[in-house]
Formats: structure tokens, C-alpha cells, sequence
């Protein structure tokens, strides 16, 4: 994660510079809308909220922290959604970029990881949509070991073991991946980062009944797919 924070970070120092004449003539609008998202009773706050206030008054650093927080739930999320760690790592950080540019535009309505979760989201079908006639990566398990199982040893069973494991989590991506995109963004959201429906329906800006429909036939579909794959569940 190290040069991927570095990336970030030399990035946002490049954006402040650009942009730091506009800071400068913002101050005072910024201050002002500071105040006003302090003052809102309906503002819901998070571990994140001060943070905030410092990173939409320009402070690339409390960015920084935010980027530190944030960073392996949203890579686990594009991850999910495109099956591909290259290409999550890259929609990661342009969704980074693209929340560093609109922090300005956060109300506070939401938490600013649902906020962000959209915006990962967003990036993702974006991508996925621009790559949808690239061949999909497969994940290569190697060989089984010859000879029965009882001729193992220790090191070679749980080698054995982590490759069978590797399979099966391999399989359940593909049906991950085989999903519509509506029906990959809520079961990834709901049943892998463990999501109430009311915080989906705020990252997708969806109804609550669209969302638990979606989730419905989502579940069937991967139920189906998981039985052709990995056989009775």
C-alpha cells in the first residue's frame, strides 16, 4: 500500500498547488459553509466528520487520513465488483482523486464512507463498462500434488488446502462476476461489506424496496451459479 499512498498523496500535493489560488479566494466561503455544516442539527456525524471540515479548507494531510482510513474497505470493494486487482487499485485511486476534488460538495447527509462507497462505485461501472470486451483474468491454482492424501505432509496438506481454498473463493468470484451490474453492486454491498439497507440505498441513491428486489434476485442468481460450480449447497 505504500507506493499506492505515495501516488495519492504526490497527487493531492500537485492538485493544491494548482488550486491554491482558489483556496485562497474561498477562504471565507469556506469558512462560512464549515460553520453551517457544524451548525445543522440533522447532520450525521462520523469518526471522519472533523477531518473533513480540515480537508474542505484545503489541508491535503487530513486528506491523507482519510485515504489511510478508507483505503482497503473501498480496494475490497472495487475489487468484488471487477474481480481484478490491477484494474480495483487504479478505480480506487481515481476515486480518491474524485472525492479530493468534491469534498467541497459533502453535506454531511450521509457518512463520508457511504459517500465515498458511491463514489467507488460509480467508478467501477464506469470501468467495467470501458474493459467489457477484455478477457477476464483467471486465477491459476497450479497442479494437485500426485499420490493419495494420507502421503502428505503437514507443509503439503496446508499447501494443498490454501490452493483448494484459493479455487473456491476463485469460483465464488465468478459468480460474483457473471451478475448484472445492479445485482453485483447490492449483494457486494449488503452480503461482503455488510451494509444496512437504508446505507445502501444512499450509496446507490435507490429506493429501499429497489434495493431489497435487486438483493432478492441477486442471491438466487449466485445460489444457481454456485451450485453448477461447487454443487449442492
Amino acid at each position: 500500500m505504500k507506493v499506492f499512498n505515495l501516488y495519492i498523496a504526490s497527487f493531492l500535493w500537485y492538485e493544491a498547488a494548482r488550486d491554491s489560488i482558489d483556496h485562497l479566494r474561498g477562504t471565507i466561503s469556506c469558512a462560512r459553509m464549515s460553520k453551517t455544516i457544524e451548525d445543522r442539527k440533522h447532520a450525521l456525524r462520523d469518526e471522519d466528520y472533523e477531518i473533513i471540515l480540515s480537508c474542505r479548507k484545503g489541508d491535503v494531510e487530513a486528506f491523507g487520513v482519510l485515504v489511510e482510513r478508507q483505503q482497503k474497505k473501498m480496494l475490497n470493494m472495487a475489487l468484488r465488483m471487477t474481480g481484478d486487482y490491477d484494474e480495483a487499485c487504479e478505480i480506487v485511486q481515481e476515486a480518491f482523486l474524485a472525492a479530493y476534488r468534491a469534498i467541497r460538495k459533502f453535506r454531511g447527509e450521509a457518512k463520508f464512507s457511504s459517500w465515498l462507497y458511491g463514489i467507488v462505485v460509480n467508478v467501477s461501472k464506469t470501468r467495467m463498462k470501458q474493459t467489457a470486451q477484455r478477457r477476464q483474468k483467471t486465477v491459476s491454482i497450479g497442479d494437485r500434488a500426485d499420490g493419495p492424501g494420507d502421503c502428505l505432509t503437514g507443509n503439503e496438506a496446508s499447501a494443498l488446502e490454501a490452493l483448494e481454498k484459493k479455487e473456491i473463493q476463485a469460483k465464488v468470484q465468478h459468480c460474483i462476476n457473471t451478475l448484472d451490474e445492479e445485482h453485483r453492486e447490492v449483494l457486494v454491498l449488503r452480503d461482503i461489506q455488510g451494509f444496512s439497507y437504508d446505507e445502501i440505498a444512499d450509496i446507490l441513491n435507490a429506493p429501499e424496496g429497489t434495493i431489497k428486489s435487486r438483493l432478492f434476485r441477486a442471491r438466487g442468481a449466485m445460489k444457481n451459479c454456485l451450485k453448477k460450480n461447487l454443487g449442492e449447497l
